[in-house]
Parts: C-alpha cells; structure tokens; sequence
C-alpha cells in the first residue's frame, strides 16, 4: 500500500517481547518504508522521538504516553 511510516504506540506495555523487549515497557514504535521494507525505531521514557516524517516533532515517549492523564 505504500504507507511511508506508520506508529505502534504501546502504553500499557503489552506487546509481545519479541516487538518491545524483554522489559516489556511502554513503547513507540516508530516503522518507516525505506526500499520496501520497514524499518523501526523504538522509543521508550524519555527518549526523543525521531519520526523521518515528522522532523520538526519535540516530545519524548513519556509525552505522548501522560498526554491523555
């Protein structure tokens, strides 16, 4: 379908380990098409998020996962 990036925000952790690591914490997931294929960058707590798509964002894992609380 050719979708350029597209985001897996687990905040409840409950993704397998084998998607979030074996300290299954909060994560973003961040997949980004680069010559058909995905590729992912993964942010935790205060990590900055890094989106190819979105060069100018400035939040941090825990931003996105206290926005709504």
């Amino acid at each position: 379908m050719g979708i350029v990036e597209y985001w897996i925000v687990d905040y409840a952790a409950l993704g397998g380990r084998a998607f979030i690591g074996n300290l299954k914490q909060p994560t973003i997931s961040i997949y980004h098409l680069i010559d058909e294929e995905y590729q992912v960058s993964q942010f935790r707590d205060n990590d900055l998020i890094i989106s190819p798509s979105w060069p100018e964002l400035n939040l941090t894992a825990n931003q996105i996962f206290t926005a709504g609380v």
